[in-house]
């Protein structure tokens, strides 16, 4: 082989090995970081609570006959609603099925949460609660109960934390969670009294926060914050049982919010004021 060949071989020999050990992993070079998961593509984490939080004024006036929701988180007849829907009434009961009505034995609140404990005998199937994820801008919400007295439901998504302002008959202040309706039954129209106190279900269907007040003209629900409910609970003593828990999606929700009032985990309240 001539001089010149050879020349020509060893360099292409020294590129190809050059091409190898480029080619090689390099065990000082740090593995690219994995993909973000979708909760932190959704939104970020919401932050702690805070005076600038938006205020959301409620005026609490004189009590009076009326509807709301709540949902069993036991089977020992454990009930959670929002406070406003039972404050002074003389009667309050259940409806378990068309015309059927249970009585409410025993009321418990507490000044610091706008949150009320219903206690009857049982309760066929709780819900799931999840009270120590994190909640981050974007989370989809689902609020099922009695909106004007008949079944009904909303589509949201979380949008800001509030403050929960409490004026009238009581005054007191706690933080809550909006959430910004996206989507609601076919056919619900207007007002949505008598969801209040009903579950604000994610998309796993677990309970995040209870209804406690609307917003109509900015298209807001606003629930209790998780740790409100936790302290709630923690307070009262009262035991938590997992239920039966249905997937929620933007694109259907009405099956399993049908699912979850006809296993009686959510359920219509009547209060009556005595005359």
């Amino acid at each position: 082989m001539r001089s010149f060949d050879i020349l020509i071989y060893i360099s292409a020999l020294a590129l190809m090995v050059l091409v190898l050990f480029a080619l090689a992993p390099d065990a000082d070079v740090p593995a690219p970081a994995p993909p973000s998961d979708f909760a932190e593509e959704m939104g970020p984490l919401l932050p702690d609570p805070s005076p600038l939080d938006e205020m959301v004024l409620v005026q609490v006036g004189e009590p009076q006959n009326g509807v709301g929701t709540a949902f069993a988180v036991n089977e020992k007849g454990d009930w959670l609603t929002a406070r406003h829907v039972v404050e002074g009434c003389s009667k309050v009961t259940l409806e378990v099925a068309p015309g059927n009505f249970v009585p409410v034995a025993r009321i418990s609140v507490d000044d610091g949460h706008d949150l009320a404990l219903l206690s009857t005998g049982r309760s066929p199937f709780p819900v799931s609660l999840s009270l120590d994820a994190p909640m981050r801008v974007g989370t989809e919400g689902y609020a099922v109960g009695f909106p004007q007295g008949k079944p009904g439901e909303l589509a949201t998504r979380l949008v800001s934390r509030s403050r929960l302002v409490t004026r009238g008959a009581r005054e007191g202040e706690a933080p809550i969670l909006a959430w910004a309706e996206v989507g609601r039954t076919d056919g619900l129209t207007g007002t949505l009294g008598g969801i209040s106190g009903g579950p604000m279900f994610d998309a796993n269907g677990a309970v995040r926060g209870v209804i406690v007040a609307e917003s109509p003209r900015r298209g807001r629900i606003y629930t209790t914050a998780p740790q409100s409910m936790d302290a709630f609970l923690t307070k009262l003593g009262v035991e938590r049982q997992a239920g039966p828990a249905d997937r929620f999606e933007m694109s259907g929700y009405g099956a399993p919010s049908d699912n979850a009032r006809r296993r009686l985990q959510v359920v219509k309240v009547t209060c009556e004021v005595a005359s």
